[in-house]
């Protein structure tokens, strides 16, 4: 009787191995998938920009696209007009940058480079608005009364913006 006793525990023993082995490793794959979707604050100087793919808990963004509170961003290193910018974005299913609050694109602060953005004029409503026809929160800049109508307007992430000539080229942003 007394070897089976020591059978029985060592069946027990190693069966409680395996299982605490087989819950270190989950634990270790599990760790790893959180490390990996941590935010990734990139980082831009100006002329050179770098595009990362930032992973978001709510979104999965493209390849050089980075994603921000549920949004997914793509922003240029290359120069366009205008109307190059919102066809390229219209290709990858997105839109020209339409800003939601001041504070949206902060992880961009430090750059000084302008940006095409989807903000227009209607001669039909006399108004700003964005691609969608929705029209500007005034909240978000300081003055669009200086602004031509006739030109397109691009945006600085110190929460400037400018009037340019549409056939300027720029650099651009679009989101999804």
């Amino acid at each position: 009787m007394a070897i089976s006793q020591i059978t029985l525990w060592k069946l027990i023993s190693g069966a409680l191995g395996v299982i605490c082995l087989l819950l270190m490793a989950t634990l270790g794959i599990l760790l790893k998938n959180s490390y990996t979707k941590q935010s990734i604050q990139p980082t831009f100087s100006p002329g050179s920009m770098t595009e990362l793919q930032e992973v978001s808990d709510c979104c999965s963004c493209p390849e050089k696209w980075i994603g921000h509170q549920c949004n997914c961003y793509f922003i240029s290193n290359e120069i366009k007009t205008w109307n190059e910018s919102f066809h390229f974005c219209a290709s990858h299913n997105s839109s020209l940058l339409q800003l939601q609050n001041r504070d949206e694109l902060h992880f961009m602060n430090s750059t000084q480079s302008f940006y095409w953005i989807g903000l227009s004029y209607s001669e039909e409503h006399g108004a700003w608005l964005w691609e969608d026809g929705s029209s500007l929160n005034q909240d978000l800049f300081l003055s669009t009364e200086t602004l031509n109508p006739k030109f397109c307007v691009t945006y600085n992430p110190s929460h400037n913006i400018l009037d340019e000539l549409c056939e300027n080229k720029n650099y651009y942003i679009c989101k999804k």
